[in-house]
């Protein structure tokens, strides 16, 4: 027995020393905070929205939405440039505390509460990575003319992102540095062959308040839900490392990529069905397909522009597949002594047999994921802004380290979890979503976001008030 313990030492420590980082939800010690290369939370952030997801997400404004190319991109610009700001500013907790975003969840909605924003967070991740993995799969395949499979193209994808994953936050942000250079210079390309085309939309109805909500709330759902893991990639970082510096970095690292990816997108979508090639790339393998055709003029040179394009959602996957791990340690807590990199593998697991369900529904399973994720997340960024300014004055001195995982110490969570709760409920009825559509949507548009955010905003400083006061405790 006791040699079998040994050996199994042995391997961990082999792990380790190829800088495999085995460090889960456990605060990160003033010590190891050494990561002074704040400038990389701008790449990192860069690689990680530089891919054809943000390019798919944009044309469906004009082929789900039915926006033209100018209606769209202002909703673009419009919804990224407010919902970037939740995401860049709890990336500057991580250097102040060494909390993982989830871990510092905690001191609103408690020990145990924190279970139902992890299981959206989680939902969301997953989704994410599927349809990433989707998207890859088929811009592989799209390069072999049928004789490699989607199935094959997305495990290829998914497996190879979750090497980057195991290896942990070291060699993640080290990938994410350069990463993003091969897939800018491609979309260049990509642009500089078939740009002329661009001039060609189709004529499209007036907009509509419904069009444009429902298309909002989707924009929403891919930037927003990125406050789910902020801290996770900043936690490395020195205590007295600039807040304002990582704020920008974040903000312009999320915010210049997905903007502009999107709006591409929207104007290639608006032109689809002017052009022959473009339509039948698209037919033939959704957004892959549309890609490959837009690259054909080049030849063999365009093929091989679409492996780095399928192979850009590798800094995505990875960077998510790491933050995945981390919440399952959240939540189930009797986990936390597993290694970090286990729950990659469970992640990964989960995300293929997903992926290959929904490959052949891609732009359903794009739209419906993204609309559902976005209603949860606006709540949840008010909340833990109101427990932060509010109730702990806007000092992070105020969040005792020392009580993290101590549910005795921390708050009892009530108020945060009924108020995430009221808000996802309320959003129901506003919902305008394919497989379903509320009440009240069905007058407006979507306003699920923003009833689930002024929800929040109304409910959690009452209840967080009573829950002080009863309790006698603010953790």
């Amino acid at each position: 027995m006791n040699e079998k313990i040994g050996g199994e030492r042995t391997w961990m420590q082999k792990i380790l020393g190829y800088g495999v980082e085995s460090r889960g939800i456990a605060p990160v010690p003033v010590e190891e905070k050494t990561d002074m290369a704040y400038s990389r939370m701008f790449t990192f952030y860069v690689t990680v929205s530089v891919n054809i997801l943000p390019f798919s997400t944009g044309s469906l404004g004009p082929l789900v939405y039915g926006l033209n190319t100018r209606n769209s991109c202002l909703v673009i610009l419009f919804m990224n440039l407010l919902c970037t700001i939740p995401p860049a500013y709890f990336t500057t907790f991580g250097p102040k505390l060494g909390f993982r975003q989830m871990v510092l969840s905690r001191y609103s909605f408690g020990y145990f509460g924190v279970i139902l924003p992890v299981i959206f967070n989680l939902i969301g991740m997953l989704g994410f990575n599927t349809v990433d993995s989707i998207l890859g799969g088929q811009t592989l395949a799209s390069i072999t003319a049928g004789k490699l499979s989607w199935t094959v193209g997305i495990v290829i994808v998914a497996v190879v992102s979750l090497f980057i994953s195991f290896m942990g936050y070291s060699v993640l942000h080290w990938y994410e540095r350069f990463a993003w250079i091969p897939v800018i210079i491609t979309f260049i390309i990509a642009i500089g062959v078939g740009g002329h085309h661009l001039s060609n939309p189709v004529t499209f109805e007036p907009a509509t308040a419904p069009m444009v909500l429902s298309f909002a709330s989707v924009l929403v759902g891919f930037v927003l839900t990125y406050v789910g893991l902020s801290a996770d990639f900043s936690c490395y970082m020195p205590v007295n490392a600039p807040s304002k510096r990582i704020f920008w970095y974040t903000y312009f690292g999320l915010l210049t990529p997905i903007v502009l990816l999107q709006c591409l997108g929207a104007a290639v979508g608006a032109c689809i069905p002017n052009i022959p090639s473009w339509q039948a790339g698209y037919e033939a393998g959704s957004v892959g397909g549309l890609l490959a055709a837009m690259l054909s003029p080049v030849g063999n040179f365009g093929k091989f522009l679409m492996v780095l394009l399928s192979l850009s959602f590798m800094g995505n996957i990875a960077a998510t597949f790491y933050s995945i791990s981390l919440n399952f340690q959240i939540m189930f807590p009797f986990l936390a002594a597993v290694p970090r990199y286990v729950f990659s593998i469970v992640g990964t697991a989960i995300v293929i047999p997903l992926a290959i369900a929904g490959a052949h529904r891609f732009f359903d399973t794009l739209s419906n994921f993204l609309g559902l994720i976005g209603y949860w997340s606006g709540t949840y960024a008010i909340i833990l802004t109101i427990e932060h300014f509010l109730f702990r004055k806007g000092d992070t001195a105020n969040y005792d380290p020392s009580i993290w995982n101590n549910p005795r110490k921390l708050p009892v969570g009530l108020a945060a979890f009924l108020s995430l709760a009221a808000g996802f409920c309320i959003a129901i009825p506003a919902m305008d979503q394919v497989w379903y559509v509320g009440p009240i949507a069905k007058k407006t548009g979507d306003l699920g976001f923003e009833l689930a955010f002024v929800t929040g905003l109304v409910v959690y400083p009452v209840l967080r008030w009573v829950e002080i006061k009863v309790s006698g405790r603010r953790g």
